[in-house]
């Protein structure tokens, strides 16, 4: 689907806007998004959507932009847009969000193996 040049309403367009924020707000387990997700976006959204979360997550872990290109078969200008936007606020929630699920489990794992748990 291409976006249209045309301005829809501005009062409209913020109306849209926080139905969609909404949907994403309301939505409570990783099933459940990718119900929604799978179910609204195009494959090609939902990779591009996807391969940006990956650029902003390996960039805030060090990776070389060859890293990045060869593994998640983006272009260099891509991952430098991405780079230049990782400082806003969107971003910053986003990476921390992801982070803080990696923290999470990777603690989990570590108590597991100190009780004895598999």
């Amino acid at each position: 689907m291409q976006v249209s040049k045309q301005k829809i309403n501005t009062l409209l367009e913020r109306q849209l806007y926080q139905m969609l924020f909404q949907l994403v707000a309301d939505l409570k387990t990783p099933q459940e998004a990718e119900v929604v997700l799978r179910g609204t976006l195009s494959d090609t959204e939902l990779i591009t959507l996807t391969k940006r979360l990956a650029v902003a997550y390996w960039l805030t872990k060090g990776r070389s932009y060859t890293n990045i290109k060869d593994n998640i078969k983006v272009s260099s200008a891509s991952i430098s847009d991405i780079q230049h936007m990782l400082n806003r606020p969107g971003w910053k929630m986003a990476i921390s969000k992801v982070t803080a699920d990696e923290w999470a489990t990777q603690w989990e794992k570590k108590i597991k193996n100190l009780i004895g748990q598999k």
